[in-house]
């Protein structure tokens, strides 16, 4: 009991360490760095649309987790739901061949909204979901800084790494609010954080732990409104099985 005890405190510890870290400024362009912990984050993956009437209450469950340290949290907003009269205008085809391609990873057997995805794994039971306690032990190191619109990632595979690596930018957005006037919410306010507005995909590489560390840039485009900050979160996947192994994410 008190090694179970001591475990569970060591990873609150490594929880409670800061991942973002304060930016400052050289001349005119913004600087920022990030450093993963020995454990990961939760990679909570919630698909949404402004145009489905039961996904209110997941949106809002997920802003929740800005609080919540030891989660990266990913509004991934659908467009499949548009034809009932309301253009969600955080939707994207892209968004929804995301969620595809992601059900043989995720176990579910068809895409539906709202869905969360917690480390790759569909969970259906979202609303007891605790995502902070689906942080885990990571095999890979990972950095993050950025110097102007530059965004530069360092991946190190560590011991127990999977042999291929690959990753996904994602740019998120808080603080947005919409009044539908069509569609299943007609009528009412909605409130969204984290929602994604770029995604890139990284393609896979050969992670050996004792082989050099695998660069990635990602050039990051003026923000659109100020009132919404931002975050550059970068996830690194197990290419093999698709399933998240470590993610940063940078607020400047």
């Amino acid at each position: 009991m008190a090694s179970l005890n001591r475990l569970a405190a060591s990873l609150a510890a490594a929880l409670a360490l800061p991942a973002l870290f304060s930016p400052t400024t050289s001349g005119a362009a913004p600087t920022c760095s990030a450093h993963s912990g020995t454990v990961a984050p939760a990679v909570v993956e919630l698909y949404t649309s402004e145009g489905c009437s039961s996904c209110p209450p997941a949106d809002r469950w997920l802003s929740r987790l800005k609080a919540e340290p030891g989660v990266v949290a990913l509004a991934f907003h659908v467009d499949y739901w548009d034809r009932l009269g309301w253009k969600d205008r955080f939707g994207s085809p892209d968004y929804t061949q995301r969620q595809v391609q992601q059900q043989p990873v995720s176990g579910a057997r068809f895409s539906y909204t709202p869905q969360v995805i917690v480390n790759g794994v569909d969970r259906p039971d979202w609303p007891r979901v605790s995502a902070a306690a689906a942080a885990r032990p990571s095999a890979v190191d990972l950095q993050l800084s950025r110097e102007g619109n530059r965004v530069t990632a360092v991946v190190a595979p560590l011991q127990g790494a999977p042999a291929r690596l690959a990753a996904y930018w994602a740019v998120t957005e808080q603080n947005h609010v919409s009044a539908v006037k069509a569609g299943e919410n007609e009528g009412a306010t909605l409130t969204h954080d984290d929602v994604v507005r770029e995604y890139r995909r990284v393609p896979a590489w050969a992670a050996t732990p004792d082989g050099p560390a695998a660069t990635l840039q990602f050039e990051l485009g003026a923000a659109a409104d100020p009132a919404h900050p931002r975050h550059v979160n970068l996830v690194i996947v197990d290419a093999a099985g698709g399933r998240p192994v470590q993610a940063a994410k940078l607020g400047c």
